[in-house]
């Protein structure tokens, strides 16, 4: 299948470009040419499937002319070896728990994923690949445990210096090995624009093999489409089902809304966000106006200008009312977003990390309108991984995973930079 560019559909690559190249050179992210629609009888068989047999399915049904059968269930085999499970909160409403991989976020999915077809891929290069990849937290840590030790592929992780959380920030500037953390002296806005001027730097490009592990590398949105399938299957009642997503630069709904076009009967998303409340103000007003981003409790969700929303807008052809019909958007604040952690600790005994408490947030009031509908919110990240936001918040110590602790143990080792692009080139020429 081909790929074109979300700047212009007549601009066609293979998957195999899409993935290593990550963005179009006309500064486009890649989408398929087609989504294929899964019949009936798939739906009627997934609540009798294993995770990782509805999973090989959808990746057959997006990836089967481009990648080998035998390999791509190698690909899923390795990705899917941890749950997603759901844990009712209240009645018929629940947490889908995406944090049980090894760094404890949902982007283990598909960074461990795009590793395995990533490195497939680069088996016929004969350079050195370099993986740029901006981060608000989860992606850093994600990305940099998956590729840890990976042949012929080097990490670059760009982080906005004092926006992470302590135990994200260990997650991936204590690795070595082939993983470089560059702590960015601005916000992850200013990650994401290096990165994506990187890509578009002829000379550059021409002296390094660059790509990109963010949500803009379409290999991220394919594996976490695998979770909404299997969610949706895990329900007693499949009717009425609807998703908050908690969401920053909307990676995560992009592939929820894929899984959709793919046939799975979602009958709404809730786009929930913190402050930076880009795309819920589109939904109302119908203007995209990115703007900087604002620091809040939900950090990973810091985000002013999200990239898969021109992803979201090839998907409907622009038509505002259409994206109306499947996303409803809002926003919270912070103190709502403690005050909804406070609540559903001492009412159901679940605690909530800062991006899940937006996600149930979303999920509430959608709910409060539509009394018939069965809501699962995204459980992105373990509440350890947010310690002081979490433990200020309920006002008690949380258990730390063993795997974190480990993190903990390690010395960060970073190299400072500007935000400005003629430093930071200088910079990645002279550590590769």
């Amino acid at each position: 299948m081909n790929y074109y560019s979300t700047n212009n559909k007549n601009s066609k690559v293979s998957l195999k470009e899409a993935v290593l190249k990550g963005l179009a050179p006309d500064n486009g992210l890649y989408m398929p040419e087609s989504i294929p629609l899964l019949p009936n009888a798939f739906f009627d068989s997934l609540p009798e499937k294993s995770f990782q047999q509805l999973a090989y399915e959808v990746a057959h049904a997006l990836l089967k002319q481009d990648v080998p059968a035998d390999e791509l269930r190698k690909m899923v085999e390795h990705t899917i070896t941890f749950d997603a499970p759901l844990v009712e909160i209240e009645k018929n409403v629940f947490a889908m728990e995406l944090f049980h991989g090894p760094t404890l976020a949902f982007k283990d999915f598909g960074a461990r994923f795009m590793s395995q077809l990533l490195s497939w891929f680069a088996k016929e290069e004969k350079r050195e690949i370099v993986i740029l990849v901006a981060t608000s937290g989860d992606t850093g840590s994600a990305v940099a445990n998956g590729f840890l030790g990976v042949p012929g592929v080097k990490v670059v992780v760009l982080y906005p210096s004092g926006k992470v959380s302590d135990i994200q920030e260990k997650q991936f500037t204590t690795l070595g090995q082939n993983i470089i953390a560059l702590e960015v002296d601005g916000s992850f806005d200013d990650c994401q624009r290096l990165v994506k001027e990187a890509f578009l730097d002829e000379e550059l490009n021409r002296k390094f093999f660059l790509t990109s592990a963010n949500s803009i590398n379409v290999a991220r949105l394919i594996p976490q489409s695998f979770y909404y399938f299997y969610a949706w299957s895990r329900l007693k009642d499949r009717s009425n089902v609807v998703f908050s997503v908690p969401s920053g630069n909307f990676g995560n709904l992009t592939a929820g809304l894929i899984a959709k076009r793919m046939g799975l009967p979602i009958r709404q998303f809730i786009a929930s966000t913190n402050s930076n409340d880009i795309v819920p103000e589109y939904l109302q007003s119908g203007i995209f106006n990115p703007k900087p981003s604002q620091a809040t409790v939900s950090n990973a969700m810091d985000v002013g200008n999200p990239s898969n929303f021109a992803r979201m807008m090839d998907l409907y052809a622009n038509d505002l009312n259409n994206i109306k019909a499947d996303i409803t958007g809002y926003r919270f604040s912070d103190e709502e977003t403690k005050q909804a952690m406070r609540e559903v600790c001492k009412t159901s005994n679940y605690i909530l990390d800062p991006h899940g408490a937006v996600g149930y947030l979303g999920l509430k009031k959608y709910l409060a309108e539509d009394t018939e509908a069965t809501g699962m919110f995204l459980e992105t990240a373990h509440p350890a991984k947010f310690l002081e936001v979490v433990e200020n918040t309920l006002g008690t110590n949380i258990k730390i995973p063993a795997n974190l602790k480990g993190f903990l143990k390690g010395t960060k080792k970073t190299i400072t930079c500007s935000n400005e692009y003629s430093q930071f080139r200088s910079c990645i020429s002279s550590l590769l």
